[in-house]
């Protein structure tokens, strides 16, 4: 049973490592901003913040829902719980 620990270890960190790679990155902004486009000949130039001319930006998509970061934090908090509950009530009772 002392031999599996290791290799139970390292699987483990592996899976958290795999999962940790598919967590985007926090970057919401362009690396570059592209410059305003001059307005046409004959035409007037429209305010930067008017309605024609505003874009979303990455990451600007209304309000902040954080119901699903809410259960996914409770659920991680329970799962490591459970584990560590588990790995006590097992070195007790090899224990005796």
């Amino acid at each position: 049973m002392t031999a599996r620990r290791p290799l139970l270890t390292a699987v483990a960190a592996g899976t958290l490592l795999c999962a940790m790679w598919f967590v985007p990155s926090a970057n919401a902004s362009a690396e570059h901003p592209t410059p305003a486009r001059p307005a046409p000949a004959g035409q007037q130039a429209q305010p930067a913040n008017s309605p024609a001319t505003a874009q979303l930006a990455l990451a600007d998509s209304g309000s902040i829902d954080t119901t699903p970061y809410l259960f996914g934090g409770v659920a991680f908090v329970a799962a490591g719980g459970a584990l560590v509950t588990t790995a006590v009530r097992r070195s007790r009772t090899a224990a005796r």
